[in-house]
C-alpha cells in the first residue's frame, strides 16, 4: 500500500496505518467511539501521532476504555494515573475522562447509543467534503460546534468545536479524505 496517494498528513508508517484502517470508517461500535473520543480529548494541545504511540497504554491504564469501570474511578485511581509515565498526565483530562465516561453512559440511556445520538445532527448522512489539499480543510464546523455546545451541555469536558471536529472525522461522520487519496468514499 506504500505507493497509494493518502491524505497530506498520513506521513509515516504508524500514522499511514490509522489513516488507512480507522480514520473515517464509520462504526457502529460505541466502545470503539468512546475510545476514539477519548484519545481525540488527550490529544487537545499535541499532535495525532504522540496519543497513537502511546494508545496501547492508554488502553492498559484505563481499563481498556471500559465504561463501567472507568465511571467508578475515584481519588485513588486518579492519582494512579498522574503517576502513569505511559499516558498524558494532565489532571484536568484525566478527570474529564471520567465525567466523559458518565455523560457517554448517560446518552447511551436515552437514544438506546451513541451512534445513535451523534448521528442525529446529520440526519444519518455522511458529510462528504471535497478537498484538493490540507490547508482547504477547517479546524472546525457549525456542526462541530452545534456538538460541542449539546455535549458540554450534557457534562462532556474538552469538546471544544477544534476536538468535536476531528472525532467527527475520526468516526467517519466527517468525510475529510482528500479528492487525491485511495480511501476517499470508502465507507
Amino acid at each position: 500500500m506504500e505507493d497509494k496517494q493518502r491524505c497530506d498528513w498520513s506521513s509515516n508508517a504508524i500514522l499511514n496505518e490509522y489513516h488507512d484502517n480507522e480514520w473515517g470508517k464509520i462504526t457502529q461500535n460505541d466502545d470503539y467511539i468512546f475510545e476514539l473520543l477519548i484519545l481525540e480529548n488527550m490529544q487537545a494541545g499535541l499532535n495525532w501521532l504522540t496519543i497513537l504511540l502511546k494508545r496501547e497504554e492508554f488502553k492498559k491504564a484505563f481499563d481498556n476504555f471500559e465504561l463501567k469501570k472507568i465511571i467508578s474511578y475515584d481519588e485513588n485511581k486518579i492519582d494512579e494515573l498522574m503517576n502513569n509515565k505511559g499516558i498524558i498526565r494532565n489532571k484536568l483530562k484525566i478527570k474529564s475522562v471520567i465525567s466523559n465516561a458518565k455523560a457517554f453512559k448517560e446518552i447511551q440511556i436515552q437514544f438506546g447509543s451513541f451512534y445513535n445520538y451523534i448521528w442525529t445532527f446529520t440526519n444519518n448522512k455522511q458529510v462528504i467534503n471535497n478537498w484538493n489539499s490540507i490547508d482547504e480543510v477547517p479546524a472546525e464546523s457549525d456542526l462541530s460546534k452545534t456538538i460541542s455546545v449539546d455535549l458540554r451541555k450534557r457534562g462532556f469536558k474538552f469538546v471544544g468545536p477544534v476536538i468535536v471536529y476531528s472525532f467527527l472525522q475520526a468516526i467517519g461522520i466527517i468525510d475529510d479524505h482528500l479528492n487525491k487519496c485511495f480511501c476517499k468514499n470508502k465507507n
